[in-house]
């Protein structure tokens, strides 16, 4: 017999999300610095990277989904549409910005730009009632949105500071990300979260040729860091970062999975902090 008083044991799911979600944000963390040296002279361009990003997810997440779930990977008709905005938000549009955007900016930007990812979670679960919308709520969206404004504005009002378009495009990307957080847990409710994210990368292949067009598609052979990062990029925020996303996203709410984000401006921070002098600026 369990008394009343006797706490329940937690959720195992849950706490599973909780661990995959602690693992995403060191790794989203680490991203803006280490990827910053792909940028470097000798590096690739931001789209470039962009481009080996949607290649790669695309063949070791959907080579996964398809070997796992063979014809069940494929998505019913009536939610290819939903399944293509997702990828648009989520790999296309929203990796372009991102990785564009922190070539103009710092890694610290980044990260604080990336706290604004629940903000637009809430609002958007809230516009398409998927989430209870509250006055509290309301309050804290406006303060987060007001106290990032000196970071885009930093040369004044009226005018973008040295790194305000490229926190301006980061700025886009959360409100990308954000969108593929709220569309992405539609889908869990009918699909595996591991062919929600295989099917983001896969549509996200008719951006390549636009990434591509025109760039450097490697790094020159000298140039080791460029090449670390690009494997770094590659490999962990990629694959193992998306995969764990969804994996928590199926088991938490959209925008519990948000609030994680604001965990990745003090990584960044302390991964520049221990960083070699003068490798990220």
């Amino acid at each position: 017999m369990r008394f009343r008083d006797q706490p329940r044991p937690p959720d195992q799911r849950v706490v599973a999300g909780h661990v995959a979600l602690a693992a995403v944000q060191i790794f989203f963390g680490v991203f803006p610095v280490i990827g910053t040296l792909a940028f470097a002279p000798g590096g690739l361009s931001p789209l470039a990277v962009g481009a080996w990003r949607i290649v790669a997810g695309s063949l070791a997440i959907g080579g996964f989904a398809f070997a796992r779930f063979g014809r069940r990977t494929w998505p019913a008709r009536s939610d290819v549409p939903l399944f293509f905005a997702a990828a648009m938000l989520g790999v296309a549009v929203n990796q372009g910005l991102f990785l564009v955007g922190l070539s103009r900016s710092t890694p610290m930007n980044a990260g604080l730009v990336m706290s604004l990812i629940p903000v637009f979670t809430f609002g958007t679960a809230a516009v398409v009632r998927q989430e209870r919308f509250s006055a509290l709520r309301a309050l804290g969206v406006a303060v987060a949105l007001a106290a990032s404004l000196p970071l885009l504005f930093s040369g004044g009002i009226g005018t973008l500071g040295a790194y305000g378009p490229g926190n301006l495009l980061m700025v886009a990307n959360a409100l990308c990300y954000s969108g593929y957080l709220v569309l992405s847990k539609v889908l869990t409710r009918r699909y595996p979260v591991i062919v929600i994210a295989a099917w983001a990368y896969i549509y996200s292949l008719v951006a390549v040729p636009l990434f591509a067009t025109g760039h450097r598609l490697l790094p020159e052979p000298g140039a080791t860091a460029a090449w670390w990062s690009l494997a770094y990029i590659l490999v962990v925020p990629t694959v193992i970062a998306y995969l764990l996303n969804m994996f928590a996203l199926a088991r938490i709410r959209a925008s519990t999975v948000a609030v994680y984000v604001y965990a990745q401006p003090i990584i960044a921070g302390l991964t520049s902090w221990i960083g070699p002098k003068g490798a990220w600026s």
